[in-house]
């Protein structure tokens, strides 16, 4: 079995805060374990909370939750959205319907989360947030940053202890690489009850968005 590459020269982590971890062959990952202190990197961390990214697919991950990037229909769409109602299989979108109905007639709105079951997916449930979209002038961080810790107190509320985020407002949605990985680091480090939870994955969908979580990773 392949193991992950400990990346701690280009991290500028402690070697002993870094693991070696099983990993899917398709997947390249780094993962440091977060200190009760400032470590190396000048990164001020609470607790034992574990952040990590990957470069990989969503849907595959054995995590309790798994972050799903949104539409305010909640019915399903493109990239994340549809692969994860794709892969879950018409039983997410079943319960999607049911929130609609009853939660959120007139949609889901951007920066709230809501959490389903996930269907035929290997976690056990789907949190689903709505980012803000560029191209329609959808530009607050501080929304982007809600989507984060919105779907962060859902996986606790449930009582999830590991949770997988994409790049929400990534991709289609038209805001910049460096812009999101900042937004959702911050939005994860800053949180206070991100300590409660064991394991916060970011679920990276190219190289490029690896790399700029990478880097927000170490800046701290």
């Amino acid at each position: 079995m392949p193991r992950s590459w400990l990346r701690g020269d280009s991290l500028g982590v402690n070697p002993d805060k870094l693991e070696c971890i099983p990993l899917n062959l398709r997947v390249c990952r780094w993962s440091y374990r977060q200190a009760a202190a400032s470590g190396p990197t000048g990164a001020s961390v609470r607790g034992m909370s574990h952040i990590e990214a990957v470069r990989g697919d969503i849907t595959e991950q054995r995590v309790d939750a798994i972050v799903n990037a949104a539409n305010s229909a909640l019915l399903g769409g493109g990239g994340v959205d549809g692969a994860i109602h794709r892969a879950a299989g018409p039983e997410l979108l079943r319960e999607c319907r049911e929130v609609r109905r009853t939660a959120y007639p007139a949609g889901l709105p951007v920066g709230e989360a809501v959490v389903t079951g996930a269907g035929e997916l290997p976690c056990r449930w789907v949190i689903h947030t709505v980012g803000p979209n560029w191209h329609r002038g959808e530009r607050s961080e501080a929304d982007l940053a809600r989507c984060f810790t919105r779907s962060l107190e859902e996986a606790l509320r449930v009582g999830a202890r590991s949770v997988a985020f994409p790049a929400v407002s990534a991709g289609v949605y038209g805001w910049a690489e460096p812009t999101v990985a900042r937004v959702a680091v911050s939005a994860v480090r800053g949180h206070d009850q991100a300590s409660r939870l064991e394991l916060v994955r970011f679920v990276l969908f190219n190289d490029r968005m690896f790399d700029e979580v990478e880097a927000a990773l170490k800046r701290g």
